[in-house]
């Protein structure tokens, strides 16, 4: 188990780590300012900007090893850095959710027509798109609870459902939707589900509310969207009718390490800003960093930092030699710890700057917030629990006694 970077992935890296000291840092001020001028969905010129450096650098693209070159656990290394600046390094680099994982599904998925249509454009960085899985009226986090009905009217299929937290909607460069929904409900409960591709300005879809997250109201959005009587083509299905729970799990592996990788970067710029407010703040004659408990704060975030990073290298690297089937309770136990760990250290970096961290002065307060929502999404915590579990408990121990 090697989990040095090989030449071309330590470039990749250093180049990355350039890109955003000289471009995306300075253009966090300037993106904000921008959204606040021309509407809180809006789309940002300056990211344009930022697309077009990165692509001339060649960092576009990188979480499809095909394309980048790079094994899971390499790009593991690059979505860290992302994570820096979580709102806009990855779609700076093509590399942002659910783009990326609704990319992977059409590339595995998607008919050759299909894949021109809607996977190029992704591809280019062109449009957004959005995977409509989660509704309100049922536990989500079984996928084979849904209720949204998909059915089959002559040529076409005709919609039904109410879906919510659908990420991107509210963002206006989202041009389709991956819909999951019901085909057959007499079929066993696992090929009861299919999955279809609904363009934005189809008839009857409509886009009820933008979801905020803890008082956040994400720019590209966490929507509340209804279908009535949506009617798309058959041949706007992925895959096969029955397919669709098969879909999803084929989706969410590799996802999952992005986005505990992208953790990791929050907490180790919540280190790094907790570690020069300490450094600068004078209270009660000495330095922040002349106490105990605030080195104690700073020394438990290094370690347990280093000690989520190793946890999820692990996970990419057992994608990378088994598949995402073969490190399926790796990737449940990475999806609980790197997200629980962020929202401890960076809680930590909190309190060290009191007053100022809870305000929108500093990224802490943002950060906090996603954090915590990140242990909820591509399935809560108590679930992945559960899937951990049921894997140790198939486990045959060498002694027991």
């Amino acid at each position: 188990m090697d989990f040095a970077l090989s030449p071309k992935a330590q470039e990749t890296c250093d180049n990355m780590w350039d890109f955003m000291r000289s471009h995306v840092f300075p253009a966090e001020p300037v993106w904000a300012s921008q959204l606040r001028e021309h509407g809180e969905n809006s789309h940002p010129p300056v990211m344009e900007e930022l697309k077009a450096e990165a692509q001339r650098r060649g960092l576009w693209n990188l979480f499809l090893p095909k394309t980048s070159g790079l094994t899971n656990l390499e790009y593991a290394a690059v979505a860290e850095i992302s994570g820096w600046s979580p709102v806009i390094a990855p779609e700076a680099i093509n590399c942002q959710a659910p783009d990326t994982g609704n990319m992977e599904t059409l590339e595995l998925f998607a008919t050759p027509e299909q894949r021109e249509r809607w996977l190029e454009p992704l591809l280019r960085g062109e449009i957004r798109s959005a995977f409509a899985m989660t509704e309100p009226d049922v536990a989500s986090s079984d996928a084979t609870n849904i209720t949204t009905v998909i059915t089959r009217d002559g040529d076409d299929y005709v919609i039904n459902g109410r879906k919510w937290w659908i990420t991107g909607v509210a963002d206006e460069r989202c041009e389709v939707f991956i819909v999951m929904g019901k085909t057959d409900v007499d079929a066993e409960p696992h090929r009861q589900q299919s999955m279809v591709l609904v363009p934005r300005d189809t008839p009857g879809l409509e886009i009820v509310r933008n979801l905020p997250i803890f008082g956040y109201n994400d720019q590209h959005g966490h929507c509340e969207i209804v279908f009535r009587d949506v009617r798309v083509p058959v041949s706007n299905l992925l895959a096969g009718e029955g397919d669709g729970f098969k879909i999803a799990q084929a989706r969410l592996g590799p996802g999952r390490i992005h986005h505990a990788m992208r953790a990791i970067g929050m907490a180790e710029r919540a280190l790094a800003l907790m570690v020069d407010r300490a450094k600068s703040r004078v209270a009660f004659g000495q330095h922040l960093s002349d106490y105990a408990n605030v080195q104690d704060l700073i020394a438990q975030s290094r370690i347990d930092i280093n000690m989520a990073r190793l946890h999820v290298y692990n996970a990419a690297w057992l994608i990378d030699q088994h598949g995402a089937k073969g490190a399926r309770s790796e990737i449940s136990e990475i999806k609980v710890s790197a997200p629980a760990m962020a929202t401890t250290v960076i809680d930590r970096a909190i309190e060290v700057f009191g007053g100022m961290g809870v305000s929108d002065d500093t990224v802490l307060a943002y950060f906090y917030a996603w954090a915590r929502v990140l242990r909820i999404v591509d399935g809560p915590d108590a679930v992945h629990r559960r899937t951990v579990a049921r894997v140790e408990m198939k486990k045959t121990p060498p002694y027991v006694g």
